[in-house]
């Protein structure tokens, strides 16, 4: 009976060993899964750390090119196609390809200038309730050269922190997002889907500009770019919806010049008058970098930087200056 109970507990003891084993061998396969999801997971993130990086340097060499292109232009046309009129180039290199936007401040409004009703139209442009567009209308003129002690004054003073309205031109566009009503998304742009109906392969968001893509404090005073200025600046100097599509799908086809806006301007009315050519010694150069895989294939990562630039025309200063650079930026 003793050798019974006896083996009975030895059973016990290595029914036990073994559900022990068990559950170490079960805790070490779930601590080496997870030492294996982290592993990978990082040298995914690292290598697109690295391709963004890669991407980043192209976009940069890009801008640069189109920078320099500018000017060999003046020397060799044939060569260097690219000149202060272009709209756009791009580039292939044997590590990837790269679109270069040449927008000119004169495709933007003015801040410090444009009227209010031009501010109005601007923000109806945006999809803004004509309530708010007024009152961030009123908003802007109150901080560009108001009085002090308004009732704007009054709302920044109730924030935290507080601050007072500058009440005077705006020095830089970011002044912009400390301004009543004015969200970083009305400010920075935003995506939206695509409407329904177009092609299979095409996107599936599409940008929709920001203010800071149709206002500049080295904005036009008078006459905005006719070949370069977004779809909400049209609509802010007045021209009607079907005059802008009009304009759109001239721009498609191909640079506007003088004679086809001339053409326009019959049949878009007085609005017309606030379009103009040419003006394009300042310039935000945007370039979009996009990698060539092993495959030769492009990769879906994209990057984009830009630069604000002047150029110079007396003979004796650099060509031109870079007064701002931005490591990263928004891009169609």
């Amino acid at each position: 009976m003793k050798t019974g109970r006896a083996g009975i507990r030895g059973a016990r003891r290595r029914g036990s060993a073994l559900l022990a084993v068990l559950w170490v061998s079960a805790a070490l396969a779930a601590i080496a899964f997870s030492l294996s999801s982290t592993v990978l997971g990082e040298t995914q993130r690292t290598s697109t750390d690295v391709d963004g990086l890669r991407a980043y340097y192209l976009a940069a060499g890009g801008l640069q090119r189109a920078e320099y292109e500018m000017i060999w232009n003046q020397q060799d046309p044939k060569k260097f196609p690219v000149n202060i009129s272009s709209a756009m180039v791009d580039y292939t290199f044997p590590s990837g390809e790269v679109h270069v936007e040449l927008i000119p401040e004169t495709a933007k409004l003015n801040i410090n200038t444009t009227s209010a009703d031009q501010l109005y139209r601007l923000m109806l442009a945006f999809g803004l309730p004509p309530a708010r567009a007024t009152q961030i209308a009123a908003a802007i003129e109150d901080w560009r050269g108001g009085q002090p002690g308004s009732g704007f004054d009054q709302y920044y003073l109730s924030l935290t922190p507080s601050f007072r309205a500058r009440h005077t031109s705006f020095e830089e566009i970011e002044e912009l997002l400390s301004v009543k009503g004015i969200t970083p998304e009305l400010f920075y742009g935003t995506y939206l889907p695509a409407p329904e109906g177009g092609p299979a392969d095409g996107p599936r968001l599409l940008r929709r500009p920001g203010l800071v893509d149709c206002l500049s404090v080295f904005g036009s005073q008078d006459q905005v770019d006719a070949n370069t200025a977004a779809a909400p600046v049209l609509a802010a100097i007045g021209l009607s919806p079907d005059a802008i599509n009009l304009l759109l799908q001239l721009r498609r086809s191909g640079p506007l010049t003088y004679q086809r806006l001339a053409a326009f301007n019959q049949v878009a009315g007085n609005a017309a008058a606030g379009l103009g050519l040419g003006g394009k010694s300042m310039v935000t150069v945007r370039a979009t970098a996009r990698l060539r895989l092993q495959n030769g294939q492009l990769s879906d990562l994209r990057r984009t930087v830009a630069a604000l630039i002047t150029y110079k025309t007396r003979t004796n200063e650099a060509p031109f200056h870079v007064l701002r650079w931005y490591d990263t930026a928004w891009s169609n």
